[in-house]
């Protein structure tokens, strides 16, 4: 109660008086709203004019009144994919239209995203389009005369991307996860032991996944994926892709494409998106109704085009634009699968039978659209398309029901791709197929063939004079998958799963089988990419128990058994194409006896009991001995004069010096003497 008081006092005034709060006579007020109420001021509701949604289009046809009608549909259809337009206006002058449209949409989003990918949009070989904001027009009448440098942004290195293919034994990396995900690690192989290059706890969150060249390794992140490279594996790109779980590289390595099946909506297509990996831009998104066959879009060789297939459609797209070649997509009906050549643009797809319209492969080259060769086909069940690494053949499996039988016979359509005309030879089977694969480099394919447990492997040679033969068949095979070496000649016939891991290893140069072995359970086979070493693995997704990967020499020899915690995927990691020309290698081949010696020395070190890694750390330590003793040494020399100063001239560094000046002295010393009587011993 008492303080109360104390402030009426302190304030002037009591219960009984009435405060004024008034200003007096001579008060200017000169407080500005702004000053007063800038925070209110700042949210109070804007006076919107619409023409943030609005966009305008420059070099576009200038055209009359019939033709009009169909400029109009062609520019909806483009841009209404950007969201809902609301309005749009074609200037006319002398009965044409000016060139420039406007068009406003229901959103401003709407309106960027359209600026954001339409830009640069190429209509025809005349009109390419330039898009921009309504808005930004202020901004561009408002730009100074006179020129200013940009400024110098900091250059961002991450090391040498190739680093690892300076290893001066030439030893390949490969990456594996283990601890059911919870540890990926990057090791260097080594015939005796393999070599910790990175390893990190959580990496990924579920796996991982090397570019074409071995430039990146990506990770996979709720939130997105990472791309990792560089000699200490930094973090070189960020791709933000909520929920992603697949991914595919361009064989360029200039894109990747990501998806991810949250709900996307129609106005703005999410679910597939391809980014650019330098910049880490998105360049365009996508729909997606199915992801069962994955990758949905499809590479050419070189990253110039891919293509993706719908119901009766295939659309070609074309980099760096994104957009479809030509502007439309072909209309295939009852398409039901394609592939591109991995050395050439060129395009294959098969078409199943119409009534009485025979099934067809057709061979397309690109960008013309030319068809280079059409192959039909009767009595189909069903065709694969197996493209041999260098897109010298294709393989065209075709099943089917010969009229008068109950069976189905399989034939494989070979194309000669690199001759006239692309002439077709067959060979017919009668068994069931359980595997197809072409040597890489090479002319040859292995088929495996029949029901367990009579499965036969066959081996086939195409040849130049138009001749297909046969050359060895090994019967009586446990094996349901055939994996080459990526540089042919070798391979492996795996019987994986359920045929408990037995292991053929086979040289098709004269068909010998080099050796047979088994890995229990063994779920993959992965070759190193040199075709030296080959690893078996059983990995914990597939199967709980006995998780480890054994590493194996092309001949079949085991080198190491790996047994890592819950070991979950290995993953060699590529190597880009090789600089050496042909004929290069053919030499190196011819002179090969010449680096033996180098080879058979190095041989030789690596079984010695002392690890390489020792004998360099031991030579290491010993040059930095040297270095310190000569550093000491020099040192020494350079304080002598310092030495005889402070010893009055005396030379102490030797144990000689000064003998003439040296006397002899002799010290006697009495310690004890003690005496004992003889009669005390009795």
């Amino acid at each position: 109660m008492r303080d109360t008081e104390d402030m009426e006092a302190e304030a002037g005034f009591d219960d009984g008086d009435e405060p004024s709060f008034s200003d007096p006579e001579d008060f200017e007020d000169d407080i500005s709203d702004q000053e007063l109420l800038e925070d209110v001021l700042r949210d109070r509701p804007q006076e919107a004019d619409g023409i943030d949604s609005v966009i305008v289009v420059d070099n576009v046809p200038q055209v009359g009144p019939e033709r009009l009608e169909k400029l109009k549909n062609v520019v909806q259809k483009i841009f209404s994919k950007f969201g809902k337009i609301t309005n749009e206006f074609y200037p006319e002058a002398e009965g044409k239209t000016k060139g420039y449209i406007f068009l406003e949409y229901a959103a401003p989003s709407h309106a960027q995203e359209a600026v954001k990918n339409a830009d640069g949009y190429k209509l025809d070989k005349q009109h390419t389009f330039r898009v921009n904001l309504f808005t930004d027009f202020d901004k561009y009448m408002n730009i100074s005369d006179e020129w200013e440098a940009p400024e110098k942004q900091p250059f961002k290195d991450f090391g040498n991307l190739r680093h690892w293919m300076e290893d001066p034994d030439c030893r390949d990396q490969y990456s594996v996860i283990y601890e059911s995900g919870e540890r990926t690690g990057i090791f260097s192989n080594d015939a005796k032991e393999a070599i910790t290059v990175e390893e990190r706890a959580r990496w990924t969150e579920t796996y991982v996944r090397w570019s074409p060249k071995g430039t990146y390794l990506a990770t996979f992140h709720q939130r997105g994926i990472a791309l990792w490279g560089g000699e200490k594996f930094k973090q070189i790109q960020r791709f933000s892709h909520q929920g992603v779980q697949l991914i595919d590289f361009s064989p360029c390595e200039r894109y990747v494409v990501t998806f991810s099946p949250l709900m996307d909506t129609k106005d703005d297509p999410q679910a597939i998106i391809i980014w650019d990996v330098l910049t880490g831009q998105k360049k365009r998104g996508f729909h997606c109704e199915s992801s069962a066959h994955w990758p949905i879009f499809k590479w050419s060789h070189d990253g110039k085009f891919f293509a993706r297939m719908t119901q009766d459609t295939l659309s070609i797209y074309e980099t760096p634009s994104m957009g479809l070649l030509d502007k439309k997509s072909l209309k295939i009906n009852g398409i039901k699968d394609f592939s591109w050549s991995p050395g050439d643009n060129i395009i294959a797809f098969w078409v199943p039978e119409d009534k009485d319209i025979p099934a067809r492969v057709t061979l397309m080259q690109l960008p013309s659209r030319h068809e280079i060769r059409v192959r039909n086909l009767f009595n189909v069940v069903d065709c694969k398309l197996h493209w041999q690494k260098n897109g010298d053949y294709l393989c065209v499996k075709v099943d089917r029901t010969p009229k008068g039988t109950q069976g189905v016979v399989t034939n494989f359509e070979i194309f000669r791709m690199r001759e006239k005309q692309v002439p077709v030879d067959v060979v017919e089977m009668k068994e069931s197929i359980i595997a197809f694969a072409w040597e890489p480099n090479g002319s040859k394919f292995a088929v495996l063939h029949g029901e367990s447990p009579r499965i036969n492997s066959s081996f086939y040679h195409v040849k130049n004079n138009g001749k297909i033969d046969l050359i060895k068949m090994f019967d009586k095979q446990q094996a349901n998958s055939i994996f080459w070496s990526p540089q042919g000649q070798f391979l492996v016939l795996a019987g994986l799963r359920s045929m408990n891991g037995a292991l053929a290893f086979v040289d098709t140069s004269d068909c010998t089988m080099m050796n047979i072995a088994e890995h229990y359970m063994a779920s993959d086979v992965e070759w190193d990419p040199t075709g030296r070493y080959v690893v078996t693995s059983v990995s914990w997704w597939s199967h709980k128990v006995d998780n480890a990967f054994w590493l194996w020499t092309f001949q079949g020899r085991l080198l190491q058994k790996n047994n890592k915690d819950r070991f979950c995927q290995l993953l060699w990691r590529p190597r880009p194409p090789s600089l050496i020309s042909q004929e290069q290698i053919k030499l190196i081949k011819k002179d090969l006896k010449k680096y033996s010696k180098i080879f058979e020395q190095k041989d030789r070190l690596s079984q010695s009991k002392a690890s390489k890694e020792l004998v360099d750390k031991r030579r290491t330590m010993m040059e930095d001995y040297r270095k310190y003793r000569e550093a000491a040494q020099q040192m020494y020399q350079e304080q002598r004069p310092l030495r005889l100063q402070l010893r009055g001239g005396v030379d102490t560094d030797e144990l000689d010096s000064n003998v003439e000046d040296w006397e002899e002295e002799t010290i006697e010393f009495f310690i004890s003497e003690e005496i004992i009587p003889l009669g005390d011993l009795e």
